[in-house]
């Protein structure tokens, strides 16, 4: 065992482990302490994640309750925009067909109008052509002793219905 302790190998091990008992202490309690702050860091990095996890959640459900508000209301206002168009659509047939209905009067006033016009324009060219075939007739047969014996008969005749 001598030849143990002779060795310049066994007292570099042994003061290798004096070394490592002595510094490794100290090398150990550093390295815990900074793996205690590293915990530390890590747990308080988890908890901020878990803090900010919540709060996207409740806003996602905020805004997910703000979406399906803004969706009922779009339907809302959809829906109304829908009611005001029919609305409007039967205001404007009613109006269409009001002033059809007028102007299928009007039309009708102007064809009794015109029909009526007609008539009396044809009645004073019938007046007229029957004056003109009369004058005609009678400037054409009557001569003087002729007239003169019309003349006549129209005095006694309303002689006798004056009496």
């Amino acid at each position: 065992m001598e030849g143990f302790f002779s060795d310049p190998a066994t007292w570099v091990a042994v003061a290798f482990v004096i070394f490592v008992a002595v510094l490794g202490r100290k090398i150990f309690k550093a390295a815990t302490t900074a793996l205690d702050k590293r915990t530390a860091q890590i747990r308080h990095d988890l908890d901020e994640a878990a803090r900010l996890r919540e709060e996207a959640a409740a806003l996602l459900a905020s805004y997910q309750s703000k979406s399906r508000e803004a969706e009922q209301e779009a339907q809302a206002i959809v829906a109304h925009a829908r009611e005001e168009a029919e609305r409007r659509l039967a205001d404007a047939q009613q109006e269409v067909a009001g002033a059809l209905a007028r102007r299928r009067q009007q039309a009708l006033d102007n064809i009794a109008r015109a029909e009526a016009q007609a008539v009396q324009e044809v009645r004073e060219q019938a007046v007229d052509l029957a004056l003109k075939a009369t004058r005609k007739l009678l400037a054409d047969n009557l001569t003087e002793a002729r007239d003169a014996k019309l003349v006549a008969d129209a005095i006694a005749e309303v002689g006798k219905k004056l009496h």
